[in-house]
């Protein structure tokens, strides 16, 4: 994938957003309910799939170098707390979303929910399979699979739906008024 400048900026704002948005959070047994989620929302529904995805990869990437810029802090070692699925969550349904929502963009506001919530579970199932495997494998702090999809999943669930519904609305009013913003019209995605 060929990059401007412009792209390049766009990725790497929505991944300052996503780091800014883990230390917004709502400490819960397990999982934080942090803002993350709202702006891997806002760059799948804006970016696109693949840019997207580019800019939760440039957040993993800084985190996992040592940038204390996840939840609990940042290093290679990250990837053994329970919570890491999410970040991989993240990148994968950042491209799902932004694939998604630029495939529905013609239907308007359903697309735009259909897309974030597509992202929803794709986050969550990374998540909560990644939960569960380090807190059972690693931890040794057994859990059944019924209790990592309830701390991990139902409990975020009612945020993380507002979330989703916020940024359907705002990303289908952004794209009609400023639809220049999206470079998938310029060939990218």
């Amino acid at each position: 994938m060929k990059l401007g400048v412009r792209e390049m900026v766009l990725a790497s704002q929505f991944a300052a957003l996503t780091a800014a948005g883990a230390f917004i959070k709502v400490p819960l047994p397990y999982v934080p309910f942090t803002m993350q989620f709202l702006f891997v929302l806002f760059a799948g529904l804006l970016l696109g799939g693949r840019l997207a995805f580019l800019s939760q990869v440039i957040y993993l990437t800084l985190g996992l170098i040592g940038l204390p810029i996840f939840t609990a802090g940042g290093g290679p070692a990250y990837v053994l707390q329970p919570t890491f699925g999410y970040l991989i969550g993240f990148a994968a349904g950042a491209y799902v979303i932004g694939t998604v929502a630029n495939r529905m963009r013609h239907r308007g506001l359903p697309g735009y929910l259909l897309a974030s919530f597509s992202g929803l579970v794709v986050v969550y199932a990374l998540g909560v399979l990644h939960l569960y495997i380090i807190l059972n494998y690693v931890v040794h702090l057994p859990i059944t699979l019924s209790r990592a999809v309830w701390f991990g999943a139902v409990i975020c669930s009612p945020g993380d739906v507002f979330l989703a519904v916020v940024a359907s609305l705002t990303a289908s009013k952004v794209y009609r008024v400023l639809g220049k913003l999206n470079p998938v019209n310029r060939g990218v995605n």
